[in-house]
Formats: structure tokens, sequence, C-alpha cells
């Protein structure tokens, strides 16, 4: 038997040559199988479809029907402040302390509800009699007095209801960011006729419980 010194390099040589041949058939195949698997036209129809843009074709139609949405949900809240439901009230009308603050005030006979009506009969009067100084002077003795009394009282109702409040719901329900003092004090200084949400007993003296 002779020695071919080469054979290993032809041997070499046919591998190569075959994966060369195996490397150009893949990359052949490749493109073939990138198209089976591309997307029909149907779907891609279809996916344009679904397609939405983000500013919207036609603004002013757009913007128009935002109002619309915004001024029925003001007036479902607002019927439900007039007629008293609770559940259809904006958010902060229907936090619990605030619902207790609002029986709280109605329940009791405020000094202060009655001051704008009051004032306003005053002040017709001071105009009426601003010659006669005496009936001026009392006239605005009275007006002051009454404020001042009305202030007193409802200072006397926040102290109580504030006890309550941190009793029944916590700090949370008296803090700077709640604005129950606020909202207790503008509440007894309407007419409990006038107030809104509306009150949620007919009568006086049905305290929360």
């Amino acid at each position: 038997m002779t020695w071919n010194p080469f054979a290993k390099k032809s041997a070499a040589n046919e591998t190569t040559v075959g994966a060369s041949t195996r490397s150009e058939s893949a990359s052949e195949s490749t493109p073939k199988s990138r198209e089976k698997n591309a997307p029909t036209p149907k779907r891609s129809a279809a996916q344009a479809q679904n397609l939405r843009p983000l500013v919207p074709a036609d603004r002013k139609a757009s913007a128009k029907q935002a109002r619309a949405r915004t001024r029925e949900r003001e007036n479902i809240q607002y019927e439900a402040m007039r007629t008293g439901d609770v559940a259809h009230m904006p958010k902060v009308e229907q936090l619990p302390w605030r619902v207790y603050i609002r029986d709280y005030v109605d329940a009791r006979f405020n000094i202060g509800e009655f001051f704008v009506p009051v004032a306003v009969v005053i002040m017709a009067c001071l105009f009426a009699f601003s010659q006669f100084m005496t009936v001026y002077i009392v006239l605005a003795v009275l007006l002051y007095t009454y404020l001042f009394a009305s202030v007193i009282d409802m200072f006397i109702m926040w102290r109580k209801l504030r006890k309550e409040l941190v009793q029944r719901f916590g700090d949370v329900a008296v803090s700077r960011k709640s604005r129950s003092g606020m909202y207790a004090w503008s509440r007894a200084m309407q007419m409990r006729r006038w107030r809104l949400p509306k009150p949620s007993s007919p009568k006086r003296g049905n305290w929360p419980k």
C-alpha cells in the first residue's frame, strides 16, 4: 500500500465544498419559508382596519361629544344632589364624613342659616331710615349682634362635630385637605330648604347614628 500525501487535502476540499453547498441550499430555502410565514392579504387588511389614528379626524366633533358627555354627567349629579340620591352624587359628596356632616348640621337649629335674609332686610331698612341716626345705629347694632351670635353658634357646633368626626372616622375627616370645617360652616349658613345636597330627613332632630 502506497502513501498518498494529497489524500487529506482532497478530503478536506470535498468537506468544504459540501458545507458551502449546504449553506447555499439553506439560504435558498430561507426566503421560501418567510414567504410561507408572511400574513395573508386578508389578515393584513383586517389589521389595517383595527388601527385607529391617535388624533381624531374631526376635532370639533370630538370636542363637542366630550362636552356633551360632561354636561350629561353633571346633570345627573345635580339631579342626585337635588333629590338626595347619594349613589349618583359627586365622589366627594359620597365620603362618609361628608354625609355625617350634612346630617349633623341638618339635624340642629343653626342661628346663621337666616343670616342672609335678615341681613338683606336690615340693609334695606338702613338705606330707608338713613336720615334717622338713632334708628340707623339700632339697626346696625342688631346686624352685627346677629352676625356675632351666628359665629359663636357655628364655633360651638364645630367643636362638638369635630370630636364626633375624629371618634368615628379618624383624623383624616378633620384634616386640612378634607375641608370639613368650611363645609360644615357653609352649610350651616344656608337656609335648610336651599341646601344642596338635599337633607336626608325632612325635619330637624334626626341626629346621625
